[in-house]
């Protein structure tokens, strides 16, 4: 699962009906989560260059996410 910043989607469709005005960036933000192997601990990887503030509200939503599909694949075994 990945969390990135939004940035505005390409002009050319614009004139498309219920186009998406923003799409996803680069993930600065990655959970992998073993669907594999359920005892395999899930990892947060942190990527890119400089800095960035998540507002906690955003972190709250991702890590909460994050736990269902944990309980997802720990489930689906």
């Amino acid at each position: 699962m990945e969390l990135s910043e939004a940035v505005p989607a390409p002009a050319a469709g614009a004139d498309i009906p219920n186009a998406e005005t923003h799409l996803p960036g680069s993930a600065f933000i990655t959970a992998m989560v073993p669907d594999e192997d359920p005892t395999r601990e899930p990892t947060i990887h942190v990527h890119g260059n400089g800095e960035h503030a998540v507002p906690y509200e955003v972190m709250r939503w991702y890590m909460e996410k994050v736990a269902q599909e944990i309980e997802r694949c720990r489930w689906s075994g």
